[in-house]
């Protein structure tokens, strides 16, 4: 029995290391660029093993992220209780396991899918393990510039079919490139003196809640209008036009109402918004996908 469940606990521990929130909105993502560039349900084997290849280059680089930020985690409340900071598992073997998990994505891109795809998918961990796992430790700038690697899945799913970075990818990467920062930057105003104590310069701490909430705003505004592309480029119809309209609307006034509050009220509603959106957003576009 004890065996058991320390096998269960060793389990749920690598899969905590993995970071499965990540993984699996880098995977829901990638689906949808999968219908985008079919235009319709893709094939089917196409779809799974490019499926696996992004589940498994996310899963190599959260692993790599938390070999990496090992040093602070353990200063954090929000990640001192990750399996690194616990002791539960070596950091050799993180770093072990993320560079295995990113051959193997490597692996099934190149054999299975194609070259494109592959140096997307590596292109996607490396922003993510070298440039933003760096940068966050020195400009809060690093949200911005490492979200190339979270708006990457959906044109890995577009280019796994077309073989080339088609108008519908651009779109796409460019939805999730604008929605990335803020949705960051609602938890790192809710946990803005876990960051300050591991010297973590985000937005709130280097810059402050007012300069933080302002650019929320700003960038929920662009993301109105990014967002309203996929009808425009005949993508998707005009129930998708209405429901981006009509949720990026309240996502803006959200952020209005944000910009005047005081303190941090309402910052992890907002947060939890953010993903809501985007999920609607895309099951929506592929929903009334257009021949």
């Amino acid at each position: 029995m004890e065996k058991t469940l320390s096998y269960a606990k060793t389990i749920k521990d690598f899969i905590i290391l993995t970071k499965p929130g990540i993984v699996l909105m880098s995977v829901m993502t990638a689906l949808t660029g999968l219908y985008v560039g079919h235009r319709g349900f893709p094939d089917a084997a196409i779809s799974f093993w490019t499926l696996l290849g992004t589940g498994l280059a996310a899963a190599g680089a959260t692993s790599l992220n938390n070999f990496y930020d090992r040093d602070i985690d353990v200063i954090m409340e929000r990640t001192r209780q990750r399996p690194i900071p616990q002791g539960d598992i070596k950091p050799s073997t993180a770093l072990i396991l993320g560079i295995a998990l990113i051959i193997s994505s490597l692996f099934v891109f190149v054999y299975f899918i194609n070259t494109l795809s592959a140096i997307m998918a590596m292109t996607a961990a490396f922003f993510y393990v070298v440039v933003y796992t760096r940068l966050k430790r020195q400009t809060p700038n690093a949200t911005v510039i490492g979200g190339v690697s979270g708006a990457l899945p959906p044109v890995i799913g577009v280019t796994a079919l077309s073989g080339t970075v088609t108008i519908e990818a651009l779109i796409l990467f460019l939805i999730m490139f604008v929605w990335q920062p803020p949705h960051f930057w609602f938890l790192a105003i809710k946990h803005a003196e876990d960051y300050r104590s591991a010297d973590i310069p985000t937005m709130p701490v280097s810059k402050g809640l007012p300069h933080t909430k302002a650019k929320i705003l700003s960038f929920n505004i662009a993301l109105f209008f990014v967002s309203l592309l996929p009808y425009f480029y005949g993508i998707s119809g005009k129930v998708y036009l209405l429901t981006a309209a009509a949720l990026s609307l309240a996502y803006v006034f959200f952020s209005f109402r944000l910009l005047f509050s005081k303190g941090e009220k309402d910052v992890f509603r907002f947060f939890y918004y953010s993903i809501i959106y985007l999920l609607v957003l895309f099951m929506v576009m592929v929903m009334d996908m257009q021949p």
